[in-house]
């Protein structure tokens, strides 16, 4: 099985997830959007590969609006037609905090910004995913596409959708306390002054997190691979084929 993450920035990584895929036998590979060096002028031009080659999509988090097309609209926008695509043909898509927003923008919902930003450790209220504490750092909020089944939520807004065979959540069950310090010590630093935190704290958070978040993102992993991955009985097509 091959999965193919989308890190739309250099800062991004696989990390706790890619690491669960990949002690399932999965084959994990990367595709950078923005390189480090256009960090400041992200409007690159991407092509997205076929995506029959890939058994699964992670768009991950990124440090933009999912409604700029604007800025970022060169790859951007095909990336919407690609994850549109991918779920309207059967396959699979487990989008990550900015990758669950643009799956959800692709597909009929919408994405607008929040009456307050979820930065740091939260709790989320569901009946099939784990309460957390997961790991959020956005400033915008989903509403869930037409047909989606929403699986969690907290007071900011909703948290996880499932559609068809794809999975999108708002949190970052991914990251590694190395993921967070990059954030945290990098443009994430006058977002946390701004709101009257400190790059230590959030530090310290992480460290206290460390050894838990492993077991948790592994217990999502298994969620969507036995609940959500497979196919429906009688679909047929590259997706379906997960032996």
């Amino acid at each position: 099985m091959r999965a193919l993450f989308v890190l739309h920035d250099a800062a991004s990584e696989t990390g706790l997830i890619g690491a669960a895929l990949r002690e399932r036998g999965w084959q994990v590979d990367e595709l950078v959007v923005v390189p480090q060096e256009r960090h400041n002028q992200p409007n690159v031009t991407r092509s997205f590969p076929d995506r029959a080659d890939y058994d699964l999509l992670v768009p991950m988090g990124a440090p933009w609006n999912a409604n700029d097309d604007q800025h970022i609209g060169n790859w951007l926008r095909p990336e919407l037609r690609w994850l549109a695509d991918t779920v309207a043909d059967g396959g699979a898509v487990f989008g990550i905090c900015f990758g669950a927003q643009i799956m959800a923008r692709a597909l009929s919902g919408s994405v607008h910004r929040a009456p307050a930003p979820e930065i740091g450790w939260c709790t989320i209220d569901s009946d099939e995913l784990a309460a957390g504490p997961w790991f959020q750092w956005h400033f915008d909020r989903l509403t869930a596409p037409d047909g989606a089944t929403v699986l969690a939520t907290n007071q900011a807004g909703t948290q996880a959708f499932r559609i068809g065979r794809s999975l999108g959540v708002q949190f970052h069950p991914e990251v590694t306390t190395a993921c967070i310090t990059r954030w945290s010590e990098n443009a994430g630093s006058q977002h946390l002054r701004n709101l009257g935190m400190t790059v230590e704290a959030m530090i310290a958070d992480a460290e206290q997190h460390a050894d838990a978040a492993p077991g948790r993102a592994s217990a999502l992993v298994s969620y969507y691979l036995n609940r959500v991955f497979p196919p429906k009985a009688g679909s047929t097509g590259r997706f379906a084929d997960v032996s």
